[in-house]
């Protein structure tokens, strides 16, 4: 075996084990990728660089930006406050309702950005109709999935794929061509959740008072300082308090005056009230030494936290976001955001201790103590998606119809063949900013770039893979093991393998890297390739069976109060049931012929 295919099946190794593990940022092992293959002498400068270039990734960031300028015009909004006027219907017609709707949103622009939207309409829903909002959330996420398998621009995975199968000089995929089998399974997905997805999902149902929700009882508290208190006269960073303990202050109470969010130089008087974040137990241990007492035993509710400046909200930490992967300390959390963090829910558990240098994960669930002046900014960050209602009125909604009539414009032209879905994507992004539908700032924020370097990375896998010969051996033993069972058991084994690899990692890494090896096994046997392309496009935007294997999932998550389990139970079966339809009709929408 050449030295050349050694290191790109090491490559590959190696980038699965990252992905997996999320030892490292996706767009790090993208990077990581692009530089061993040319430091290796395999890629050419040229062909490592041009993944940043390629249709995909340029159509992909346009189609973020496509998505945000629907969203800034209060599109999505004006459909969750329709949603919202049906929820008392009834949980299955609600349920219907919410998945039609979202389903076809997604067919046409970023899931992540209309489960994001929606959520908080959704959560209000349950608590309104008395109902966890476990019940509502998961079937809003798969329903986002299977609206995404409906057009070319429903997920990025098919514009991907859609560019792998153009350089391979094979024609690429149409506006609509994945729209009937789509359908099917967006009918199948849609009965099985009302049928007996429903039945499997928890109902966890959750307190309105976040202090509650988040179990503050032993981590929020009073402390009274007396004249003989060590802190006196002392800022707020160097006091003895701070310095010794972890302990975070909230506020200082001062005579009838509140220093909300205080600012470390502000110096500590005798009889200051400071409300503390921190561990009790601590806490009545400092009780020991003179001048620092608690003030009582009362239970803190939300309305001891809020005050007309300051109020408590729920947020998700983004996937691939500025957040993800770094600590509240590193990224200079509340000076960035004007909020403080009192507690996060990660993987269904509440964690209160060493807030500061927690790394946080996409996903996480955020309480906030928030000024009312920075609301606005968390709002309008992509970090976090916020899920407490904000009530703020940011959306242009007299841009609504110019928006609307932009992103149709983009779908027709490209549906038409008029020009290339990258031109119609790029000039659609060009007007909505000319319109005044986005500013600039905007457009650059609703760039997910980590998903660019992915792409990036992950193409130029994908090339090194058919230069070395590395794509041509891994076909040759699925035609010797799967192969001998015919082309119908090799579409069954690749939608199969795409569909387990995306439940642990990037469905983007695993398109990318499946691709090509469906390609060149087609070629081997003399037969078009585009079942077997199909049965990757489908299997990578069908991740069901856990909650990190698609963005969707990663944010309900948190909010859901879901586990690992949850995923499991209801999402096996419809990653079963879709693996059989796509086994069956597959060939028959798309016919195995010469190539």
């Amino acid at each position: 075996m050449p030295h050349e295919m050694i290191i790109v099946l090491l490559v590959v190794l190696s980038s699965v084990i990252f992905f997996v593990t999320e030892r490292l940022s996706v767009d790090l092992v993208g990077l990581l990728i692009i530089a061993t293959l040319l430091l290796s002498g395999i890629v050419t400068p040229e062909e490592g660089l041009a993944g940043f270039s390629n249709t995909a990734t340029v159509t992909v960031a346009a189609m973020l930006v496509l998505s945000a300028g629907l969203f800034k015009s209060g599109a999505l909004n004006v459909l969750g406050t329709g949603l919202k006027a049906l929820s008392r219907r009834g949980t299955a017609i609600t349920l219907l309702t919410m998945m039609i709707m979202v389903g076809t949103i997604s067919a046409f622009i970023n899931n992540t950005a209309a489960v994001a939207m929606l959520m908080p309409v959704v959560i209000g829903m349950a608590n309104e109709t008395r109902i966890g909002p476990s019940k509502l959330l998961m079937p809003l996420s798969f329903a986002s999935m299977f609206g995404g398998v409906c057009t070319l621009i429903g997920t990025s995975t098919n514009i991907l794929v859609s560019s792998i199968a153009e350089r391979y000089e094979q024609p690429g995929l149409g506006m609509f061509e994945m729209t009937p089998l789509g359908l099917v399974f967006f009918a199948t997905g849609t009965v099985y959740m009302l049928v007996a997805g429903l039945r499997l999902i928890p109902d966890r149902r959750t307190t309105r008072d976040l202090t509650q929700h988040f179990g503050m009882d032993d981590y929020l508290t009073e402390l009274v300082l007396l004249p003989e208190a060590k802190s006196i006269g002392i800022t707020l960073a160097d006091c003895p308090l701070v310095q010794e303990t972890e302990l975070d202050i909230l506020e200082v109470r001062r005579g009838a005056g509140r220093l909300l969010s205080p600012d470390p130089l502000t110096v500590l008087q005798a009889g200051d009230v400071l409300l503390v974040r921190c561990n009790i137990a601590q806490i009545k241990q400092l009780q020991e030494r003179a001048g620092v007492v608690l003030k009582s035993e009362m239970h803190l509710r939300d309305k001891d936290l809020e005050s007309g400046h300051t109020q408590l909200m729920e947020a998700v930490v983004a996937p691939y976001s500025v957040l993800d992967g770094r600590s509240l300390k590193g990224i200079r959390f509340r000076d960035n955001f004007g909020a403080t963090v009192l507690a996060v829910r990660h993987h269904g558990k509440v964690v209160h201790d060493n807030l500061n240098s927690r790394t946080l994960r996409g996903g996480d669930v955020l309480l906030l103590k928030v000024r009312r002046d920075s609301l606005a900014r968390l709002q309008d960050s992509p970090a976090f998606v916020m899920i407490s209602d904000t009530g703020l009125p940011t959306f242009r909604t007299h841009k609504l119809v110019t928006a609307l009539a932009i992103v149709v414009g983009v779908v027709v032209s490209a549906a038409c063949n008029l020009v290339p879905i990258v031109v119609s994507a790029i000039t659609g992004c060009v007007l909505l900013v000319l319109t005044g539908c986005l500013t600039m700032q905007e457009a650059y924020s609703a760039v997910e770039w980590r998903i660019i370097f992915l792409l990036a990375g992950v193409l130029t896998l994908g090339v090194a893979l058919e230069k070395t010969g590395a794509a041509l051996l891994l076909s040759n033993w699925l035609i010797a093991t799967v192969g001998i069972w015919g082309p119908l058991a090799l579409v069954s084994a690749f939608y199969l393998v795409t569909s387990l690899l995306t439940e642990t990692m990037s469905n983007n890494a695993t398109a990318a890297l499946l691709a090509p090896i469906a390609i060149t096994t087609a070629q081997s046997l003399g037969l078009d390739p585009r079942p077997f392309l199909m049965a990757i496009t489908f299997a990578a935007s069908a991740s069901f069976m856990t909650p990190v294997g698609y963005q969707t999932n990663t944010l309900i998550y948190g909010p859901g109060q879901y586990t690992f389990a949850d995923f499991l139970r209801v999402g096996t079966p419809l990653n079963i049931l879709f693996w059989l339809l796509a086994t069956f009709l597959i060939p028959v929408f798309w016919p195995f012929r010469p190539a």
